[in-house]
C-alpha cells in the first residue's frame, strides 16, 4: 500500500482524512490547509492514501501536469487492496471520457461535445424555464418545505433526462440511484451503481429498438453504425456519466447557490433589486461554494514534484477545487471567503480546467441563471426554516452540497 511520503523539508505532514465530519466544515477545513501549504496528503476513502493540492496555482499546475494521469495502472495494487478495481477505471462511472487519457479521451469527447455546446445549451433555455415555472407552479402558496425536493433537484433531473430520452416514469429511480452514486462510504452505493447500470443497459436496447430524437439515441447510433467509435464498455460508461455527472452537480450548484444568498440576506436583497447581476452573481456562487469539491483521482506516471513535494510514481493525487476557488486571486480589497455577487468575471476553477474542463459548464450555467431568475421573481420570501449548521452535507465522494434545504417560502 501508498506509503505517506516526507516533505522537502524532512517532516511529514498530519494525514488529511477526507471524510463525513471534513466535508461538513470543509470551507474552513481548505483554509487552514492553505495556510500550511499548497499540497497535503490525504486520505480519500479507507484503503486510498495520496495527495491532495488545495492552491488555485498548483491546482491549475496539477490539472495539465502531463504525469499526472487519469490511467490507474501505477496505483492498481493499492486500488484494488481497497476494492476499488472492479472494473476498467475503478469507479462507478464506467469507461468514458472523465478517466480516459488522450487519446480515448480526445476521441469520446468529440461524440457528444455538439449536445453540451452554447449553441445548442441556449437553445433549451425556453424548456428549461418552463420546468422552472412549473416546479414552482406546484409548490403551495406559502408555507414549508425542501427545495431540494421541490426545486433544485427536479430541475436538472428533467433537463437531463428529456436531454438523453429518459422516459418519465424512471427519473426517481435515477436520481436516487445517482445522489448514492456520489456517496462512496454509503452501504447502499454497490446497489445503487449496479442498479443505475442495469437500467442504463434497458435503455440502451431500448433506444436500439425505437431510436428518438436524444442524446443517447444518438450514441447508441455511434456504438452500432458508425463503425465502432464507441465500444459497448464506452456507450455504458459514458451514459452513466452523463446521467451522473450531468445532473446531480447541477443539482449542487443550485442548492449551494440558494443556501449562500439565504445565509448572505444583503447579497440576497442586492440580487433581487438587481437582476442584470445575475451572470456575475452565478461565477461568484461557483467560486464560493462549488458543488464539485474536489477532481477524480489522478495518478502519478513517474515521480514528480508539486509545491514543493516529492510525489512518487503511483501516488494518487486529487485536486480541491473548492479550495483552490477560495484561493483565487481577487481584485483589491476583495476577501475569499466573502461572497460579493458584484464582484466582476470571478476567477474559479468550479469547473475544472485543461482537457477534463467540464464539457456541461454552459448548460449547468444556464440551469442556474434560470433557476435563480425563477426563485427571485416568483417566490417573494424565502428563509432557512432550521439552523444552517444542522444541514446534512454529502459525507462522502467529489460532490459538496446539501442532502435537503428546509426553507420557509412565500410565492407572489
Amino acid at each position: 500500500m501508498y506509503q505517506q511520503q516526507p516533505r522537502s523539508t524532512g517532516e511529514a505532514d498530519e494525514l488529511v482524512v477526507m471524510d463525513a465530519e471534513f466535508k461538513a466544515d470543509a470551507p474552513r477545513r481548505y483554509a487552514c490547509l492553505r495556510a500550511k501549504g499548497p499540497v497535503h496528503p490525504a486520505q480519500f476513502f479507507p484503503g486510498i492514501t495520496g495527495w491532495i493540492v488545495v492552491d488555485y496555482d498548483l491546482a491549475r499546475t496539477a490539472l495539465t501536469h502531463p504525469a499526472l494521469l487519469k490511467d490507474p495502472e501505477p496505483a492498481a495494487a493499492m486500488l484494488e487492496a481497497a476494492g476499488f478495481l472492479g472494473h476498467k477505471r475503478g469507479t462507478g462511472f464506467g469507461s468514458q471520457m472523465l478517466e480516459a487519457d488522450p487519446p480515448e479521451h480526445t476521441r469520446l469527447r468529440r461524440l457528444v461535445s455538439g449536445a453540451f455546446s452554447p449553441k445548442r445549451s441556449a437553445e433549451m433555455e425556453p424548456r428549461i424555464t418552463q420546468i422552472a415555472n412549473e416546479l414552482v407552479d406546484a409548490m403551495p402558496p406559502s408555507g414549508e418545505l425542501d427545495l431540494v425536493e421541490a426545486f433544485t433537484a427536479p430541475l436538472p433531473v428533467a433537463v437531463i433526462a428529456e436531454l438523453l430520452g429518459i422516459p418519465d416514469a424512471h427519473r426517481q429511480d435515477f436520481r436516487r440511484w445517482t445522489t448514492l452514486a456520489f456517496q462512496v462510504s454509503h452501504p447502499e452505493y454497490a446497489s445503487a451503481v449496479a442498479n443505475l447500470h442495469a437500467f442504463l443497459r434497458q435503455l440502451v436496447e431500448d433506444k436500439r429498438r425505437a431510436p428518438g430524437d436524444d442524446l443517447m439515441s444518438a450514441l447508441v447510433a455511434a456504438r452500432d453504425e458508425d463503425d465502432g467509435r464507441l465500444s459497448e464498455e464506452e456507450l455504458a460508461g459514458t451514459a452513466a456519466l452523463l446521467v451522473i455527472a450531468g445532473h446531480e452537480t447541477t443539482v449542487n450548484l443550485l442548492g449551494n447557490s440558494v443556501l449562500a444568498l439565504l445565509q448572505h440576506p444583503d447579497q440576497l436583497k442586492l440580487l433581487r433589486e438587481n437582476p442584470e447581476l445575475l451572470p456575475d452573481a452565478i461565477e461568484e456562487l461557483l467560486r464560493y461554494d462549488s458543488s464539485v469539491e474536489r477532481t477524480t483521482n489522478r495518478y502519478a506516471a513517474e515521480d514528480l514534484e508539486l509545491g514543493g513535494v516529492r510525489i512518487p510514481r503511483g501516488s494518487v493525487v486529487a485536486v480541491a477545487l473548492a479550495s483552490a476557488s477560495r484561493d483565487a486571486s481577487l481584485p483589491e480589497g476583495g476577501h475569499p471567503d466573502a461572497l460579493d455577487i458584484t464582484r466582476p468575471a470571478a476567477r474559479h476553477l468550479a469547473f475544472g480546467h485543461g482537457i477534463h474542463h467540464c464539457l456541461g459548464a454552459p448548460l449547468a450555467r444556464l440551469e442556474a441563471r434560470v433557476a435563480l431568475h425563477t426563485l427571485l421573481t416568483r417566490v417573494s420570501h424565502l428563509e432557512l426554516a432550521v439552523p444552517a449548521e444542522s444541514l446534512a452535507w454529502f459525507p462522502s465522494g467529489m460532490v459538496r452540497g446539501v442532502l435537503s434545504l428546509p426553507v420557509r417560502f412565500r410565492r407572489n
